[in-house]
């Protein structure tokens, strides 16, 4: 099973690459992909309500291809940000909750801020992810993630990026805090092949997932570039990078 484990879809064309969940089907069926991990695409903030209800519907018509992911802003205050993680977990039954404080503009593990939210998602014992990499330095580094999966070694967390957006890479840092924190798994989107290579070798395996940030990137170039890096590894490695261990954390386990 090919699952590609970061991808955004919009209510409408609402930025000239935003693409609607139909589109991306239209993509994955073209592309040969089973399932796709999805989140809202931008703006974040000005419309996250609609955007979160219209991926919800989508999710009901593609119920078996799309993987579905809420959206949080801390920034939209503390009666918006309760409602809407209680919503997207209570009401929309979404798999896990993503925050993106590149985007938002916070620090992911600010202890008054945004650890409240946090809090409250984990207390439903889904997955969280969390965009990463030097996009918005010192919100965003992954070291920042490891604090958070400290805080909930038993939690799924995705670090979506594992800190490749931007320059220089954290990718480095990324795989050192999954290496210290084993509920750490990487969505290898926007990294470097010899950043995808590094963090197979040192974590192995079953800790690293194929993504494409489609429609940010193309689809079908990513999966070849996967591909072609993982013919270096065994099949076993092939299996899990590009499906398997997202379809372990989200689909086997739900």
């Amino acid at each position: 099973m090919i699952i590609d484990a970061d991808c955004h879809v919009s209510s409408g064309h609402i930025t000239s690459v935003a693409i609607t969940a139909d589109e991306l089907v239209q993509q994955m069926d073209q592309h040969q992909i089973d399932k796709a991990l999805v989140w809202i695409a931008p703006p974040y903030s000005r419309q996250l309500e609609v955007e979160n209800r219209a991926l919800h519907r989508a999710s009901k018509v593609h119920g078996d291809r799309l993987l579905a992911f809420g959206w949080a802003n801390p920034r939209l205050g503390t009666t918006a940000t309760k409602a809407t993680i209680k919503r997207c977990f209570d009401e929309y039954g979404f798999i896990g909750i993503k925050f993106n404080g590149a985007q938002d503009d916070y620090l992911i593990d600010d202890p008054n801020l945004t650890l409240p939210y946090i809090e409250q998602a984990a207390a439903y014992g889904k997955p969280l992810a969390f965009h990463t990499g030097t996009d918005a330095y010192e919100n965003t580094h992954p070291y920042r993630v490891g604090h958070i999966a400290a805080a909930y070694p038993e939690l799924p967390i995705l670090m979506v990026h594992m800190g490749g957006v931007g320059k220089p890479s954290l990718a480095h840092a990324a795989i050192e805090t999954a290496q210290t924190h084993p509920n750490v798994t990487l969505i290898a989107s926007e990294t470097s092949t010899r950043d995808l290579i590094a963090a197979i070798e040192t974590l192995g395996p079953d800790r690293v997932c194929y993504g494409s940030d489609a429609p940010f990137e193309l689809m079908d170039v990513e999966r070849a570039r996967f591909e072609a890096v993982l013919t270096r590894f065994d099949a076993s490695t092939y299996d899990k990078v590009m499906g398997g261990n997202i379809a372990r954390l989200l689909v086997d386990a739900d």
